[in-house]
């Protein structure tokens, strides 16, 4: 096979819940543990950091594999899902994996693929980590696709656990109450490895608690150490003020990642980076400052309040349940505009109405899906928004809406696409 052809039966053969929904989704470790088995398990050939929370993982990830490269680290890099080219999910030192590789471990694997029917998910963890140890990645930040407990990343003993936060994502799945959530990304933490919690909600800290004492593991909250004094929205980047606890000296971060959300991620990062350094990581001041201005660059990270056209501003943006659109709307509050455009795309198993609750009538609509079984319909879509007086037309494709909204707009106006990666994914930078 070559490389189209590999993607393709990757796509096309394994469940893949990007997909499918919750048919592609394995409630056990079986898979991967028999997959990491028969490649002499590469997950315990390299350190790792491993990261889970509903929201602000991905960026979270991103900013570490950036400071660990600037400090010189070769950093591997896994995350989920990907935008636009499948190799984006697995990165070293900011490379995506050679398309070479990815056919030839394939083929190595076909037979085992056949006998146990793996997701794609399970596979290319299994990939991930094997790709890892062949490169000999001195650490690699590993995000989990799905909750924590049973996610197939959930075979690696990391240096540090971390976890964003919780918010109410995936509950058919990960449980109906914010407990519940909690205790399924509670399932990374390990014995004696310590846990970050980037966030924490009255439901949630016991979870932590408990679960962290229980595994002897000890337990720091970013938000209790580390406090975000104060903001500025300056050339669509963000700098922000920071303050540790029992420090009289204030820190200020330039951020190439303009979301005010990735503030939040920033204490997440700080705390970590502190833990990191304490185990005896090249993760000190300087070395954060350097990196966090160069995250896009170094890592290829993309879709968090991307601005990919000017006059009128045109923003890709990922965010896509409750947590998600309560931060786009913050940013969009900050974001000089004369009148706002959004192109609204989404799946079937996210909390529909209650986004479209969010959202302001004044604006102007476009409803969009992506080509996978899983999106909405952009017909029924735009038939749900009318109940919450949300007007506008249905496209089949994201760019005919993006053309749309473009003729129409103001070069002052803003156009936000969001509601799903899918959608964002299919995006044609103009």
């Amino acid at each position: 096979m070559n490389y189209q052809q590999t993607t393709d039966y990757l796509f096309t053969r394994l469940p893949m819940y990007s997909r499918i929904g919750a048919a592609a989704y394995k409630a056990d470790l079986d898979n991967t543990i028999r997959l990491c088995n028969e490649l002499n398990n590469p997950q315990n050939s390299f350190k790792s950091v491993h990261i889970a929370g509903t929201n602000g993982k991905g960026s979270v990830s991103h900013m570490l594999a950036a400071i660990l490269q600037t400090a010189g680290y070769k950093t591997g890099l896994y995350t989920s899902p990907h935008l636009k080219d499948f190799r984006e999910r697995i990165r070293v030192n900011g490379e995506m994996i050679r398309e070479q590789f990815v056919v030839d471990f394939t083929e190595r694997i076909q037979a085992l693929v056949d006998e146990i029917e793996p997701s794609f998910f399970e596979i290319t963890v299994a990939m991930a980590f094997d790709y890892f140890r062949q490169e000999q990645v001195d650490i690699a930040i590993i995000e989990t696709g799905l909750g924590g407990r049973l996610d197939s990343t959930n075979i690696i003993t990391p240096e540090i656990s971390v976890i964003t936060n919780i918010g109410w994502d995936h509950m058919a799945i990960l449980g109906d109450t914010l407990e519940k959530i909690a205790a399924e990304k509670a399932g990374i933490i390990k014995e004696k490895v310590p846990v970050v919690i980037g966030e924490i909600l009255p439901e949630t800290e016991s979870v932590f608690t408990n679960t962290a004492t229980a595994k002897s593991a000890p337990l720091f909250i970013a938000t209790r150490q580390f406090h975000a004094m104060e903001w500025k929205w300056e050339n669509h980047q963000i700098i922000v003020e920071v303050a540790e606890e029992h420090k009289t000296d204030h820190q200020f971060f330039q951020l190439d990642l303009p979301g005010l959300y990735q503030a939040k991620n920033l204490l997440t990062v700080l705390q970590t980076c502190n833990l990191l350094q304490g185990k005896g990581w090249k993760t000190d001041l300087p070395i954060i400052h350097t990196a966090l201005k160069q995250v896009k660059k170094f890592t290829g990270l993309h879709g968090r309040w991307d601005i990919i056209h000017q006059k009128p501003t045109v923003v890709l943006d990922v965010g896509h349940n409750v947590d998600g659109f309560q931060q786009i709307l913050k940013q969009v509050e900050v974001t000089d505009h004369r009148e706002l455009h959004i192109i609204l795309g989404m799946v079937k198993d996210k909390e529909t109405s209650a986004v479209l609750g969010l959202l302001p009538p004044t604006a102007h609509y476009y409803f969009a899906q992506a080509p996978i079984p899983r999106a909405i319909d952009s017909t029924e879509l735009q038939r749900n928004a009318a109940e919450f007086k949300l007007k506008g037309k249905a496209f089949m494709d994201v760019n005919l809406a993006l053309k749309d909204a473009r003729s129409k707009a103001h070069p002052d106006d803003l156009i936000i696409v969001c509601g799903s990666v899918f959608l964002v994914g299919e995006v044609i930078n103009q």
